[in-house]
């Protein structure tokens, strides 16, 4: 199935659709480096894996971060003549052929294309000290890339993993957007990735060109102060959609601290669902070998040990889509942040791994995501129904258990079906009477 061409913000601002109006699950993979480092054959076994595993977005940067300016791509080309983005080089069969090939694959196989155009340290060093943008020059290089790949299926993410400090900075990026949106006509949409736990909406969540927020929760693996900020974004006026870009990658050591230890599929998991119960559209995954392509030969990034193509089929990769699966079938599009569905005590608890609840908004049914495998109280008359049905979803390998009907009376307690540190289970409960439309 090709990707769509066009994505669009919803009516109700609070997801994003295909361009035949059916809802887009941004299910999302890091590959920063894969215009820079891969060749054709790797990209295309990387890209048939990522379909594969339902991926639906691959965010990759033109001009990539390990020094994608001067360091050329697996076929000796650079993206720029005198690294000036406003003379991309255009030598037959050179640096923007191959970016080209690679897209083209990625729509083919369904995949969007998450575009970065540039790396953040090239527009926030000073000229001379890294960087190479200025408002101008930015701005005749979007207008460069958006013509070129006008007819893509993609979304551009402006920005890089780095803060606005200043109005140089600012116009930077104000340019850049208004040169991608002058080069394609509007086509796409576009966001902006930020330094860690910050995210788009601390810059620009007020400017028209912002379609949709974009945060990056980082590499931390505790969800207060880092993975609570999603539901602030989701809370913002005016209502945009929210992504968290770049959460804890599996496989990196915990805070970027070599000192500590690897994040698991598990951390990489749980990071997923308190995202999208905190009301994002979607989620993106990464990988510590994966984002920088790494394989023996090249100079490891934050431990890097594991080449990519083994790194794809570490678990976490594999769980991705079950989430991807559940969300689809219960309507994400009509999902509502909602801790008053638990027990009083139990919304109000502040330590330990936190339990989230979200319910569909005309009442149909409920979600609660329990990591640990914690046991979960459920506040009184949450439906108006005399019978409920509570189902515990698996997120380690998207297996439904232990469904029951029980009389919607008391406040109810539901004890997960196992429990312990790399576990976690998602309690459903529906109204019986809207058990089948929910599931449609």
């Amino acid at each position: 199935m090709s990707a769509p061409k066009c994505l669009q913000i919803s009516e109700s601002r609070r997801y994003i659709v295909r361009d035949d109006g059916e809802r887009f699950f941004w299910l999302g993979d890091t590959a920063w480096e894969l215009f820079h480092r891969l060749n054709r054959e790797d990209a295309d076994h990387y890209l048939r894996d990522r379909a594969a595993k339902q991926f639906t977005v691959i965010q990759a940067v033109a001009l990539a971060e390990l020094d994608g300016l001067n360091t050329p791509n697996a076929y000796g080309h650079r993206p720029l003549i005198d690294n000036d983005p406003a003379q991309p080089d255009l030598s037959p069969s050179g640096y923007w052929e191959h970016v080209d090939y690679i897209v083209d694959r990625a729509n083919s196989l369904g995949l969007v294309v998450g575009f970065l155009p540039t790396w953040g340290r090239y527009w926030k060093d000073p000229l001379g000290s890294g960087g190479i943008f200025t408002p101008d020059n930015a701005e005749m290089y979007g207008r460069w890339l958006g013509k070129r790949y006008r007819h893509a299926s993609l979304v551009w993410i402006l920005g890089g993993d780095r803060p606005v400090e200043n109005d140089t900075h600012r116009q930077i990026i104000r340019r850049m957007a208004a040169g991608l949106s002058d080069g394609d006509g509007g086509t796409h949409l576009r966001t902006f990735h930020s330094q860690g736990a910050a995210g788009s909406a601390q810059f620009f969540h007020d400017e028209p060109w912002l379609d949709f927020n974009f945060r990056q929760n980082s590499h931390a693996i505790e969800y207060r102060g880092w993975y609570d900020q999603t539901v602030v974004d989701y809370r913002r006026m005016p209502i945009k959609p929210v992504i968290d870009g770049e959460p804890v990658y599996e496989d990196v050591p915990v805070d970027l601290d070599l000192s500590r230890a690897r994040a698991t599929a598990h951390d990489a998991r749980r990071a997923l669902y308190w995202d999208l119960f905190s009301g994002a559209c979607g989620h993106t995954y990464g990988h510590n070998s994966v984002w920088q392509m790494w394989r023996p030969g090249h100079t490891p990034i934050l431990g890097a040990s594991k080449s990519w193509r083994d790194a794809l089929q570490s678990v976490g990769a594999r769980q991705m889509r079950f989430a991807r699966t559940l969300f689809e079938s219960r309507h994400i599009s009509t999902l509502v942040p909602d801790q008053t569905i638990l027990a009083p005590d139990q919304s109000a608890v502040t330590t330990g791994p936190p339990i989230l609840a979200a319910r569909d908004e005309s009442g149909r049914f409920a979600m609660i995501y329990a990591p640990g495998g914690a046991a979960v109280t459920v506040r009184r008359n949450v439906f108006k129904s005399d019978k409920i049905v509570a189902t515990w979803f698996n997120p380690n390998d998207g297996q439904i258990t232990r469904r029951s009907t029980l009389p919607n009376t008391d406040e109810q307690r539901f004890t997960a079906p196992s429990c312990g540190l790399d576990t976690d289970w998602i309690l459903m409960i529906d109204r019986c009477e809207s058990l089948g439309a929910a599931a449609r």
